[in-house]
């Protein structure tokens, strides 16, 4: 049987191992920490469980990515349905709840921008072309001349009246003379699901990304961690192998293609199909003067993705009762989105007593940041930055959360070097591409033979259920 070695335990990687391990496939997976998930885990600390990063799962709707994937396998989710907001937006003026029933949205939406009906019906008419898109074997961009002939059999009568949106960016979907705080309410949703706003967003996974709080948004039980270790459950009940603590440091390669993985305890693996659930950047140190010519290229020609700025918070849970769990802060809506500007604020559910010491809840703040920014401080500027930035994401949950400043029992702050340093992501970079042209989407080749990218790096990127849709469609690809 072919041997797959998977190189991190996140969401993308898991999924492509588990579904080629249901095919016969011998599995293994090389994780250097002592979690699976990656930037969507949970990580334990001082009786907390906080979300080490993504904080909110979508895709878990009756034709999502989860579901269907749970299908295959036969697993069950460990999840509680969102039934009213996925998450509540404040503006300096407003406060918008994204409902999850679409005519309780349709009201709220009337009543807080009535101009923007036209907008959010042809929104909602792309998203919906998009999404049904995704539930076929649709292989984009394709990877291969057997997934290029593929792709008009994924094609319908409907789709067509998508293609005019192809290569338009979303803000050609905005009402004209667009009132600042629509637009920043719109851009605010874009930059968390798309990291891009609207001028530089795509028309059609813009319009798809809107459409998350409508498309199955669920709190996943014990934390966002819980995807990934149902995922390694799964393959180990199932005759696969998950390593943890096990940090791979070289790939070993010859006549173009990979042979070994080494990790930095002497563990030499061989197989013969390598998954790297890793960026560019990071897949390109792991091959060094073996990376292709073409690795190289992309590394030097593209911007770093975002980084992030996030506080992990234990907080009393008497004084933030408050029983919606995702909150959304733009604290001036003239100013440019991220950099404590914009701020995501995400709580454990009342109810959902692993995640702290009694009487206790957890709370993640994040906001967008600029990871150069981070780069070569001396150390008394990089303690006063982030000083400064715990400072802001803390400001922000008091505008939404009042109380929050009294209700901290625990404040950790976590910036792109933390990030760097716990999830091996060079510079931090988390959140995957910015996704501003479709015509520009990666594809999971590397220029090695049987090396293959999975993760938010290789479309359609963002979101747990994004990246699980990517593995599905690279594990489809190294069946043909």
């Amino acid at each position: 049987m072919p041997h797959l070695t998977v190189i991190g335990a996140g969401i993308g990687g898991l999924t492509s191992a588990a579904l080629l391990l249901k095919q016969g496939w011998r599995v293994t997976v090389l994780e250097a920490a002592t979690y699976a998930g990656g930037c969507a885990g949970t990580f334990f600390h001082k009786g907390y469980r906080f979300d080490a990063g993504a904080t909110l799962a979508g895709g878990f709707d009756p034709t999502g990515a989860h579901t269907r994937l749970a299908e295959i396998l036969g697993l069950t989710w460990n999840t509680t349905p969102i039934r009213d907001a996925a998450w509540v937006v404040h503006l300096p003026e407003k406060t918008i709840h994204q409902w999850v029933d679409p005519l309780r949205w349709r009201a709220e939406y009337l009543e807080n921008f009535p101009y923007s009906k036209t907008f959010w019906q042809i929104q909602e008419r792309l998203a919906r072309i998009t999404w049904n898109i995704s539930t076929r074997d649709f292989p984009f961009p394709p990877a291969t001349l057997k997934e290029a002939l593929r792709l008009p059999l994924a094609l319908r009568l409907d789709t067509l009246a998508a293609a005019p949106y192809l290569t338009r960016k979303l803000i050609g979907l905005l009402p004209r003379q667009t009132p600042a705080d629509f637009k920043a309410f719109v851009d605010a949703q874009l930059l968390i699901s798309a990291q891009a706003i609207s001028k530089d967003a795509n028309a059609l996974y813009g319009s798809t990304v809107l459409d998350l709080p409508r498309r199955g948004v669920v709190q996943i039980n014990g934390g966002m961690g819980g995807i990934a270790e149902t995922l390694v459950k799964w393959i180990r009940a199932n005759g696969g192998e998950v390593l943890y603590r096990q940090q791979v440091t070289r790939l070993e390669s010859k006549n173009g293609r990979v042979s070994a993985a080494h990790t930095h305890k002497g563990l030499r693996v061989e197989a013969d199909v390598f998954l790297g659930n890793l960026t560019p950047w990071a897949l390109e140190k792991l091959l060094g003067k073996a990376a292709p010519t073409r690795l190289r290229a992309e590394v030097n020609r593209r911007d770093p993705m975002w980084g992030a700025f996030a506080l992990y918070v234990g907080l009393n849970a008497k004084i933030i009762p408050q029983p919606i769990t995702h909150h959304q802060v733009v604290m001036d809506v003239n100013q440019p989105l991220g950099e404590g500007n914009s701020v995501f604020i995400s709580l454990s559910p009342l109810a959902d007593f692993s995640r702290a010491p009694q009487g206790l809840r957890t709370a993640t703040l994040s906001t967008h940041t600029r990871v150069r920014d981070w780069q070569n401080l001396p150390p008394e500027a990089y303690e006063k930055r982030k000083a400064e930035y715990t400072e802001l994401l803390l400001k922000a949950a008091e505008r939404a959360l009042p109380g929050f400043r009294n209700a901290a029992q625990l404040i950790m702050a976590g910036t792109p070097h933390t990030f760097e340093s716990f999830t091996h992501r060079p510079l931090g970079m988390v959140g995957g591409f910015p996704q501003t042209s479709l015509l520009g989407a990666r594809t999971p080749h590397t220029g090695m033979k049987n090396l293959w990218l999975v993760g938010d790096s290789i479309f359609p990127g963002q979101s747990t259920a994004g990246v699980t849709l990517g593995a599905m469609r690279v594990a489809r690809l190294l069946q043909d």
